[in-house]
């Protein structure tokens, strides 16, 4: 599932490329048609992402809220359009580019109470200039949750998905079973400003870096990963492999269904 640096470079391309113009919407595959023509034609005001979730907003017409989920991807070229390929759920069509929306968990035309509605379940998202990390930390410290379970949860934190969940708790030395209500408020403020700025970098170049400069493959003469994922990591998919820093084996296992990596000497319980 795409984490929420995907969303807030989306929001950021749309914008770029359709924001205060009329853009054609429609819908190839008919599952969003009639929400479709109503936006049709009419002008992007903005689009903006919270945690994992990203908003059209048309004005008076409505919000589109596109939530990609597991399987939902973006694609998009510059005009003219081509003939859409597959289950094309939404297509938007701006004066220079064109997009197609596939197989997203939700993509839907809502009001702006419906939007106000979604984005207060959400947590801080540490993408937002409006964050609140300190809303964040006080669900954190009333919890015996492991923070690896909170971390993921995007009522208490919006946007941090699998892997930045691993690599921010292996880059501050935390043992993934750590209950919440035991994380020290100064370790909470370097977490957070740990997430901003990886997911500022990730924003930016489309892809999740989480390894210091010091353990680059070209400082230490390493392999560079190679992984669909892209990205260079600590613990992330390397079940069984030295640690980048002390060489243990990298360990795994699941938690709430998702799959969870951590160096046992690194992030000692």
């Amino acid at each position: 599932m795409p984490e929420g640096h995907t969303l807030h470079r989306l929001a950021r391309l749309h914008r770029r490329r359709y924001a205060g113009r009329p853009v054609a919407v429609s819908s190839p595959q008919g599952r969003f048609a009639a929400e479709a023509s109503t936006v049709d034609g009419q002008v992007l005001r903005s689009a903006e992402a919270h945690g994992k979730h990203l908003f059209h907003d048309y004005g008076p017409h409505g919000i589109v809220h596109v939530h990609l989920g597991l399987y939902g991807t973006f694609g998009e070229a510059a005009l003219p359009p081509a003939e859409p390929v597959g289950q094309v759920r939404m297509r938007m069509v701006g004066s220079t580019h064109w997009t197609d929306l596939r197989g997203p968990n939700r993509c839907e035309l809502l009001g702006p109470e419906q939007v106000d509605v979604i984005r207060s379940r959400l947590g801080p998202d540490p993408l937002r200039r409006d964050a609140k990390p300190e809303a964040a930390f006080e669900r954190i410290s009333r919890s015996r949750t492991s923070l690896a379970a909170l971390l993921m949860d995007q009522s208490v934190l919006a946007g941090v998905g699998n892997v930045y969940r691993a690599e921010i708790l292996f880059r501050h030395g935390i043992a993934p079973d750590l209950p919440g209500r035991r994380l020290d408020p100064l370790q909470w403020k370097e977490i957070w400003a740990d997430l901003v700025a990886l997911m500022r970098i990730g924003a930016r170049s489309g892809r999740i870096d989480t390894v210091d400069h010091a353990d680059l493959p070209e400082v230490t003469g390493r392999a560079p990963r190679e992984d669909r994922h892209g990205g260079e990591v600590y613990v992330y998919r390397r079940t069984g492999q030295p640690c980048l820093r002390c060489g243990t084996a990298v360990l795994h296992r699941e938690l709430a269904g998702r799959n969870l990596y951590w160096c046992p000497v690194c992030q000692p319980s």
